[in-house]
């Protein structure tokens, strides 16, 4: 036995009779574990930060390595480059990971994050999961947000990513998971992730990338600006898929709801797309390869999803100063029975038949993996 896991047996198997109830929890939690951590230094032969118990971790498990997390707020910038780690945290809400590097803040050597590399939590290996727990990505938008440019705290690369799968990323499972922020929230760039009772909040282009990723009964909830005036508030969608895959991001029976009543109706559109800048060997422009991919199916809509459904996004122009407008028409944007009152039909917001959207299956759309 884990000589870890056998310390906490022991501690839970002398609990007083008023405390069963907690430690029977903590047993359901800690039993099966590989290792655990308790970032208040209460629980012996626990690792007080999800990075020790990461850098304990084997290399290359052929299987699970289990980290169970007690509730606590762990202030800390996680890569994950061991296929096979699980994080499964105690409790959603007040188990807690928390970081708050955003685009433009710089880095000790003096160079800035960028948004590929500040989220709170990147997955760069396969078989990951997390479950009951929050990732949060706490950087402060809405004080930024209300700043005049000319301020010198003021920045206008405010991407604050929460949770990012990268290179080496695949089959990346996260379960009854908040994970909150504001612009650029969740990055879902490579291989296959599958959101299934999960909870995810932003404001601009909040869900974005090139990854295969299923949401399953997820709550997308849309965030106000402090900024007064901005119109269109946000995107929830900002896909970049490459023409090459069938599926990007797809939305089944999940609820689109709003933070609060201070996010106007009409204000957010479903999405737009994204063509990321790249370099080629004529030059260095938009993507034409990303036609990105959003779909709703069966999906409830509040009032703050707009009327037409989507709307363009600029990108770099191949030749001379001006930017190039990418038409949401000349994406893959579909939906099939949106209800709520954010749900409309139009020829701007197109519909799939019954046929096409049996297609939008999880064992298709994730091929063939089942977590």
């Amino acid at each position: 036995m884990n000589p870890q896991r056998r310390t906490y047996l022991a501690i839970a198997g002398a609990l007083p009779l008023a405390g069963m109830l907690e430690g029977c929890a903590m047993l359901s939690l800690f039993s099966s574990a590989d290792a655990f951590v308790d970032g208040s230094g209460k629980t012996e032969g626990a690792f007080p930060t999800i990075q020790a118990a990461l850098n304990a971790a084997p290399e290359k498990s052929p299987k699970p390595w289990i980290i169970s997390i007690k509730p606590g707020r762990y202030y800390e910038k996680i890569t994950i480059t061991k296929p096979n780690i699980h994080l499964i945290g105690s409790d959603q809400l007040k188990t807690v990971l928390t970081f708050d590097a955003y685009s433009g803040l710089k880095k000790p050597d003096g160079s800035t994050w960028g948004t590929f590399a500040c989220g709170t939590l990147i997955v760069q290996a396969e078989g990951f999961k997390a479950e009951n727990l929050t990732i949060e990505n706490a950087y402060d938008y809405p004080s930024n947000d209300t700043r005049d440019s000319k301020d010198p705290l003021f920045t206008n690369a405010p991407q604050a990513v929460a949770v990012m799968t990268d290179t080496g990323a695949d089959r990346a499972f996260f379960h009854k998971v908040r994970i909150t922020g504001y612009q650029d929230t969740l990055f879902t760039n490579v291989g296959r992730s599958y959101f299934k009772d999960c909870y995810v909040s932003g404001h601009v282009d909040f869900i974005f990338g090139a990854g295969q990723t299923l949401f399953e009964n997820c709550q997308i909830v849309s965030r106000p600006r402090t900024k007064p005036g901005v119109n269109p508030v946000g995107y929830v969608t900002a896909p970049s898929t490459q023409i090459s895959n069938k599926y990007g991001l797809v939305f089944l029976r999940c609820k689109l709801v709003k933070e609060n009543d201070k996010l106007p109706a009409g204000s957010t559109p479903l999405g737009r797309p994204w063509h990321p800048t790249k370099t080629f060997p004529d030059g260095r422009y938009a993507d034409p390869d990303a036609i990105g991919s959003s779909v709703f199916i069966e999906c409830f809509m509040d009032d703050h999803i707009t009327s037409d459904g989507w709307a363009a996004m600029a990108g770099t122009q191949k030749s001379g100063p001006d930017r190039v407008w990418f038409q949401p028409e000349d994406s893959r944007f579909f939906e099939y029975k949106s209800s709520g009152p954010g749900a409309h039909t139009s020829g701007k917001r197109r519909q799939l038949s019954d046929a096409e959207a049996a297609e939008y299956t999880p064992a298709k759309v994730l091929a063939g993996w089942k977590p």
